[in-house]
This record gives C-alpha cells, sequence and structure tokens, in this order.
C-alpha cells in the first residue's frame, strides 16, 4: 500500500489522506475488498458489514469526521468482521475532499460493491456517480428511477397516476402560502420536505417531517423547511398504523418481499422505526408496492412506506431507495438484505427468497428511550398517547421476546461501543 494512503483498522487509529492525485493505474487490480459500507455510524451500516463478513467476505466501513463525533464511538468499526475503519473528511461543507478521499481507497486499496445507508451519502454518489463508477459497482438503482425515488412529489404523482391511494396535500415553496394550505388541508397537518436532503449555499442538511396544529407552527416548520430553497408537502395526518413494504427488485423481478410495522418511531410523530415487527405482507400494500417498484423501474433494494387510517385504508408516504434502518428485521427473520443487494450490484445470481419469519420484534433500545422522553415532553398533541401509556408501553416491551439493535452474541463490542456513545452523548446533553 503507497505511503501517501493511510486507513484506520477496526480498533481505531485515524487515518489521514492527503488530497493528492489518485493512481489509476492501480484500478485494474483485484480489489482488496467485496465491499465497502459507507456511513458506518448507521445500524443499518453495521448490519450489511456482519451479513456480508460473516459470509466470508472481505468488508471495510467508513465514516466521516465531524467535530460532533469527535469523541464518539462507532460501533460498526468494533464489529469483527469490519477489516478496515475509514474516516474521511465531512461532506455536508465540501465535497471535494471526501471525493477524493473515496477515490484513493477505491483506487488503491479497490471494492468490489460500494453500499450506501444515508441521504446525504445518496446525494454525493448521485452528483458524481460516473467517476466513482470507474472504480466500483454501486448498490443503487439507475439515476432516473432514483429521481423519482427521491422526489416525494414525483413518487406520490406516479402512485396516483397508478391508482393507489394518497394523503390529501398540497404543495407549499414559501410561507405566503400556509393560510391556503391550511384553509385547504386543515390542522392538524404534516409539514414534509419534498427532498430529504438539499444542498444549501453553505453545506448540506436533512430535512425532517414536522407535525404542526397551529397556524404559527405551520408557518415556523415551512419556515425552516424551505429555507435551502426547496419545497414542501403540506399533508392531512394520518393517525393509523405505519407499515413498509421492502423489496429487493431487478431485471424484472422480484427476488425478495418483506413487511414489517413499527409500534413506535423516533420521533414520535414518524421517523426512524425503534420498535418494530415482521408481519405477514397485506394484499393491499404489497400488492401496491411491487406496481409502483415496477413502474418506476427501481432495482435494488427498496423500502415503500405506508400509514393507514383510522378505518385501515393505506395511504401512501414515500419510497426509501437505499438500505434502511430498519433492515435488521428483514434480516433476522429470514430475509439478507444486505446480501442480496450485493448480489444484485455484483451482477451475481440470485436465488429468490419465497418467505420468512413472522411476529418477530426488533428495538432500538436508545431510540425508544428517546421516543419516550419525547412523547412525555409531548404529551396532549395529536397522536402523542398519554404519560401513563407512554411509560406502560416503554416498560412492557421488556417482558416480551425482542430482539436488540446492536446486539449479536458472536459479535459484542458493537453493543458496548454503541452504549459507551450513548452514554456519553447523554451526559454531555445533560450536563448543558
Amino acid at each position: 500500500m503507497p505511503n501517501s494512503l493511510k486507513n484506520n483498522d477496526a480498533k481505531g487509529r485515524k487515518a489521514a489522506i492527503p488530497q493528492s492525485q489518485y493512481a489509476e493505474d492501480l484500478v485494474t487490480r483485484s480489489p482488496t475488498y467485496d465491499a465497502l459500507v459507507l456511513d458506518a455510524n448507521l445500524r443499518q451500516s453495521l448490519v450489511a458489514v456482519r451479513s456480508l463478513g460473516k459470509r466470508g467476505m472481505h468488508v471495510a466501513a467508513l465514516e466521516t469526521a465531524q467535530p460532533s463525533r469527535r469523541s464518539r464511538a462507532i460501533p460498526t468499526f468494533a464489529s469483527r468482521w469490519c477489516e478496515r475503519a475509514y474516516v474521511a473528511p465531512a461532506y455536508d461543507q465540501q465535497v471535494e475532499p471526501y471525493l477524493a478521499y473515496l477515490h484513493q481507497i477505491l483506487a488503491y486499496m479497490g471494492a468490489r460493491v460500494l453500499l450506501t445507508s444515508s441521504d446525504g451519502t445518496l446525494a454525493v454518489i448521485r452528483e458524481h456517480r460516473e467517476e466513482i463508477e470507474k472504480y466500483t459497482r454501486i448498490a443503487l438503482a439507475r439515476e432516473p428511477a432514483l429521481e423519482v425515488a427521491i422526489n416525494k412529489d414525483l413518487t406520490l404523482s406516479i402512485a396516483e397516476r397508478l391508482g393507489l391511494d394518497i394523503p390529501k396535500g398540497v404543495t407549499v415553496s414559501s410561507t405566503s402560502e400556509v393560510k391556503e394550505a391550511i384553509r385547504e388541508i386543515g390542522l392538524p397537518a404534516v409539514v414534509k420536505p419534498i427532498e430529504t436532503w438539499l444542498w444549501g449555499e453553505q453545506q448540506g442538511v436533512r430535512l425532517i417531517c414536522e407535525l404542526v396544529t397551529t397556524p404559527d407552527e405551520a408557518y415556523q416548520a415551512v419556515e425552516k423547511l424551505t429555507q435551502f430553497g426547496g419545497s414542501t408537502l403540506f399533508q392531512q395526518f394520518l393517525t393509523g398504523r405505519r407499515e413498509a413494504v421492502s423489496l429487493l427488485y431487478g431485471q424484472g423481478t422480484f427476488y425478495a418481499r418483506f413487511a414489517q410495522w413499527a409500534k413506535r418511531t423516533q420521533p414520535p410523530l414518524g421517523g426512524t422505526s425503534v420498535l418494530r415487527q415482521s408481519i405477514a405482507i397485506p394484499d393491499d400494500i404489497g400488492q401496491q408496492s411491487e406496481r409502483l417498484v415496477r413502474e418506476i423501474e427501481l432495482e435494488g433494494y427498496s423500502e415503500v412506506e405506508f400509514r393507514r387510517d383510522e378505518a385501515g385504508k393505506p395511504y401512501l408516504m414515500e419510497i426509501n431507495p437505499r438500505l434502511s434502518a430498519s433492515v435488521e428485521v428483514a434480516v433476522r427473520s429470514g430475509i439478507d438484505f444486505p446480501y442480496l443487494l450485493y448480489q444484485w450490484a455484483a451482477g451475481e445470481a440470485i436465488e429468490p427468497v419465497d418467505g420468512y419469519q413472522t411476529g418477530g420484534w426488533m428495538r432500538f433500545l436508545e431510540g425508544d428511550i428517546v421516543t419516550t422522553a419525547e412523547a412525555l415532553a409531548q404529551r396532549g398533541r395529536p397522536g402523542v398517547p398519554s404519560p401513563a401509556q407512554t411509560i406502560l408501553q416503554f416498560c412492557s416491551s421488556f417482558f416480551m421476546p425482542t430482539g436488540y439493535d446492536y446486539v449479536d452474541l458472536k459479535d459484542l463490542k458493537p453493543v458496548w461501543s454503541a452504549a459507551k456513545d450513548f452514554s456519553y452523548r447523554s451526559v454531555r446533553k445533560l450536563s448543558k
């Protein structure tokens, strides 16, 4: 390995790769890694590293260096199956150093497949895909399909044309349109960014949806979500069960199907599921998901999310075209989506998976603690249970058979790393 390229190992030594011209003459060598997994700080990245590592593959992981993470432990780096741990410059303010770092890793070390798990890295890859694909296969759908999948407005438009039910909503681009949106949709309502990741003048930023119950909250939410130039969806508030269908699709074939429902999410309105259960695929959303993915030609992995109303009618929320945070419940139920995604990206033959175990629970304990605290703070708001119910539901979850994110008896270091990181951040937050 050239002296100009220093990499982390799984013990956490810091990397320092200068932004010099990468060596294109080394690209033709056999890759050192079967896969390079980006966004190592995310749960799904750890799942991917474990999934591939257990199959005897050589796997490396990469995370970005940011001031907020200087003292943070990265659970994926602690995994016994993470052969190398890279720390790249952050991309949210300047993309070029991150790309130069990534290019050097791929040129000097090589990786057969590149997997991504966040909206931020997905945006970077989309913008520079042609250059990155000179070095590796990217485990993402092609650009026309991605363009639709990451844009809620385009997704809902196609879904409506296919006959799927979508929430009643209007597009709002500025606070001047809020009054009319309230008149048409009413309150409470949900304000969502049309695209979750946007590039502002100074930095990239990830945006999340917000529940609004008053005109003042609606104005504030729209102002915050449009300050970088994006538009929002002002949608009706649905209170029913949140369900999702995950699919592995390629060349006109669905190789795997899986469904789950989220009992609790963080934040409480919706977002990352912190307590979820595998379920049999409901006929309605199962068929709708397949029709939508086939229409968009969204190959690879995708998670199609729905929210039901009080009568049980499903409404499409969005599509996630990358590995999702909830994917471990599918893996433990018998569908190894990270490995299937790797096979698809590498061009290997894929054996279809016909079934899986239902009824299994998975819990992200850190997220459940946070969402319980948030629910207590937001008591009385729509969709938030009473404090007594919130505490009872949280405590009762300890008494049912449940798997926990990070916990693998054959790979215990990541859970200790995650616990250490959570404790450190909790102490810092309390001290402030």
